[in-house]
């Protein structure tokens, strides 16, 4: 016989007489609790105080550990018009926080059965020892004043799986938290616990006793009709369970809740993972009623459980163990309010129980809950927006619940108000007409309250989109293996195409590459890239992605040209001279080459002697240096875009000849410097000197020393005069190449040059004759 699960109540006498009460939940009836159970979760309470019926509060105060709090009071109907605020210590550095307030804006109840409380959202402080709160009425407020049996509500959410017991510490259990073992019996007061720290008091102050509440046995009859107290109006964000009854509202036309479950229809879309309430740790001992199930989901509803946003997501089991020991044994709920609930990581869980794959009847929305689900993302995201991991998350969840209806998450649906109220946007319900929504909508949009929060609320829009499809923002990124000439790319046959998409991709079902619009390549969703060999050929080429619910987008088609012809290189390089100064290591050159291709030319590389890189102009020349004496290969490449090339790799070696290489005619001086090549020159005045060189070789250059005081000579090609140089310069230079001659090709060629006689600077200084052969 399986052992029963009970709830163990009891209380703890603080030394300065305050009464602290506290829940115990057993180990649950669930098979593989007892294996993961290390430390229960627990709940315990301490009375406020106060003088006056316009303020309540508890000094600060040692308690044990706890990680989520809230305040409650007498009476699920009664509203609290104020504020409530409260501060915490924290157990790890033992630091106190800044006040912060909690949220008292809580969606109305609904026929709350015996045992249900009026409490605010629940606030994740994380692991803390010593807490602070005070209470205050409205300034102004008219009415009764605060409400009775006003307490704060300490949560542990306790440590379950092996992996929170290394995160979260000893597995011991806190000694205020001893209980009996037996069913139904209640602890005696431990001998240590701790007083509250300023000698004050906890006792109650209005004649209300603190015991928390246990589970509703049954479930009242849900009924349409409105509190008797109007919703206060918003004050910030909204937490856990923003509908407050356990049985939730009825609309008048929709049909009744039944606790048989109902059929789990088939979904469009693929499930996601869903962390089940086993795994993050529910306690099924403490909300034993059945759940209730609707007809259908026609919408989703997204929340946000306020708190802090910084929570490590190890924590996320612990945070959501703390809801739920909340909603039931603080505000005495059947079961956790929401659906389903989501960390900043993206992680889904499970919420109320009944099957994830079912419509069961949560308590997230007041007056809406007949025909919806709730989703809760756990954070605040009134000044922080959501993170991508939570919106694809959200959108997959969404999607896979609001497919098995067969409804488009980016479209609307009529549903009918379960009660008369208004939302944020101060548009008036009335119970039991029809209203129209966004199939997922947000809290703010069925009630008065700031849930989900003002960005995250802004982030609505894109979890449609992305829940709806078609893949957004599709486009390709690069095409590897290919070149890119103004808009078309050129490869030789393989390339691998690269894309980029802003939809998440947990949301994609696959993509596909398309060449002339036909599947040629598929991938999985998660792909960023895939090949193809193209044929020979001009061919369009784009990305099909397949969202999960089959619609498909298409990206901007793209150009690619397969070919395998190479560039031509329809002059091929050629060395010639040119004028500067000339050393034996150093001889001035042009290099020039002419190339081309039949689809596009990209570029053109000097591979050796040095290297360099020109663009595609079919014509170049470059100017550089070779060295006397030497045979150089001069190697150039030249690419297309397609990746295709071809080399050319000529050989020339330039030969200086020096002056006494000459035939002398008329009268010559020699001259000896370092500053000469060779160490010597000629130098004549005499008009009508010449020297003549004979040479073979493809070009040609005089090299010789100026000076103000240098003359004129006349330059003989081949017999034939065709220059008058002048070597006059205002600064002395020496191993000027001055003048230069190139061919066509390799030839036997005469220079000769004659001295003019200039009037008053007859002198020609000759150095060498510079040729390349």
């Amino acid at each position: 016989m399986k052992r029963r699960a009970w709830l163990t109540l009891g209380a703890v006498v603080l030394g300065g007489g305050g009464v602290v009460t506290y829940a115990v939940a057993s180990p649950s009836s669930d098979p593989g609790a007892a294996g993961r159970a290390k430390r229960p979760a627990k709940v315990y309470d301490l009375a406020l105080k106060g003088g006056t019926g316009d303020k309540r509060e508890l000094p600060r105060t040692d308690t044990e550990r706890f990680s989520m709090l809230g305040v409650s009071w007498t009476g699920a109907a009664k509203r609290l018009d104020g504020t409530a605020q409260v501060r915490t210590r924290s157990l790890d550095t033992g630091q106190w926080s800044a006040w912060q307030d909690l949220e008292l804006n809580v969606d109305p109840l609904e026929n709350p059965g015996v045992g249900v409380r009026g409490a605010s959202e629940p606030l994740w402080v994380g692991p803390s020892d010593g807490m602070q709160v005070q209470v205050i009425r409205k300034n102004g407020t008219s009415g009764s004043a605060l409400p009775k049996g006003l307490e704060v509500n300490l949560v542990d959410p306790g440590v379950v799986t092996d992996a929170e017991t290394k995160a979260g510490g000893t597995a011991a259990e806190p000694a205020a938290f001893v209980a009996d073992e037996s069913p139904g019996a209640t602890a005696s007061a431990p001998t240590d616990s701790a007083a509250p720290s300023d000698g004050t008091t906890a006792a109650p102050t209005d004649g209300q006793t603190t015991t928390s509440p246990t589970a509703t046995d049954t479930t009242p009859a849900a009924t349409d009709s409105v509190p008797p107290s109007a919703p206060a109006s918003p004050t910030d964000s909204v937490s856990p369970s923003d509908s407050a009854s356990p049985t939730d509202s009825v609309s008048p036309s929709s049909s009744t809740s039944s606790s048989a479950p109902p059929s789990a229809p088939p979904s469009t879309v693929p499930e996601p993972p869903i962390v089940s309430r086993a795994d993050w740790g529910a306690d099924e001992s403490i909300s034993p009623e059945a759940p209730e199930y609707n007809a259908d989901v026609k919408a989703v509803f997204v929340h946000h459980t306020d708190g802090a946003n910084d929570y490590s997501c190890a924590d996320s089991p612990s945070i959501i163990r703390s809801i739920y020991a909340y909603h039931v044994q603080v505000s005495g709920w059947k079961d956790i309010g929401y659906n389903f609930l989501v960390d900043k990581c993206g992680t889904i869980f499970e919420g109320r129980k009944g099957g994830v794959d079912l419509p069961v009847f949560g308590a997230h929305t007041y007056g809406w809950n007949r025909e919806a689900a709730g989703v809760a993302v756990l954070g605040d995201y009134t000044t922080t927006s959501a993170t991508s991991a939570t919106l694809a998350s959200v959108a997959r969840l969404a999607a896979w619940k609001l497919g098995q209806y067969g409804a488009d998450p980016a479209g609307t649906t009529q549903l009918t108000a379960g009660a008369s109220q208004h939302n944020y946007f101060s548009t008036d319900f009335t119970a039991g007409s029809k209203y129209t929504f966004q199939r997922i909508s947000g809290h703010r949009d069925g009630y008065n309250t700031q849930c989900p929060g003002g960005l995250l609320y802004d982030q609505l829009p894109t979890i449609r989109t992305w829940a709806s499809g078609p893949v957004q923002g599709l486009k390709v990124s690069s095409v590897d293996g290919a070149g890119l000439s103004g808009s078309t790319y050129y490869t030789k046959g393989g390339i691998t195409v690269r894309w980029t998409a802003t939809t998440p991709a947990s949301l994609i079902s696959k993509f596909e590459l398309l060449v002339d619009g036909k599947s040629v390549a598929t991938t999985s969703g998660t792909a960023t890239s895939a090949g193809v060999t193209l044929a020979l050929g001009s061919h369009t080429v784009a990305v099909r992605a397949v969202h999960q619910s089959g619609k498909t987008a298409t990206s901007a088609a793209l150009t690619v040209v397969a070919e395998t012809t190479a560039p031509t290189f329809t002059t091929n390089p050629k060395l010639s001279l040119r004028s500067g100064t000339v050393s034996t290591s150093a001889i001035p050159v042009t290099l020039g080459w002419k190339a081309t291709d039949d689809k596009a030319l990209r570029e053109v590389k000097l591979l050796s002697p040095t290297t360099a890189t020109f663009g595609p102009t079919t014509t170049t020349t470059s100017n550089r240096t070779a060295k006397s004496g030497a045979a150089t290969t001069w190697s150039m490449r030249a690419y297309d875009y397609a990746g295709n090339y071809r080399t050319s790799s000529p050989s020339y070696t330039p030969v200086i000849l020096q002056e006494t290489a000459a035939t002398k005619s008329g009268s010559w001086t020699t001259r000896s410097s370092t500053s000469y090549l060779g160490g010597q020159s000629y130098s004549s005045g005499s008009k009508g000197a010449s020297l003549t060189w004979t040479f073979t070789g493809r070009s040609a250059a005089w090299v010789v020393s100026r000076a103000a005081s240098s003359g004129q000579a006349y330059v003989y090609v081949d017999g034939t005069k065709i220059s008058t140089v002048d070597l006059k310069s205002s600064t002395t230079l020496y191993r000027q190449a001055i003048w230069t001659k190139t061919w066509s090709s390799s030839a036997k060629h005469t220079i000769k040059i004659v001295v003019v006689g200039t009037s008053g600077r007859p002198t020609v200084t000759t150095d060498s004759l510079v040729y390349i052969k």
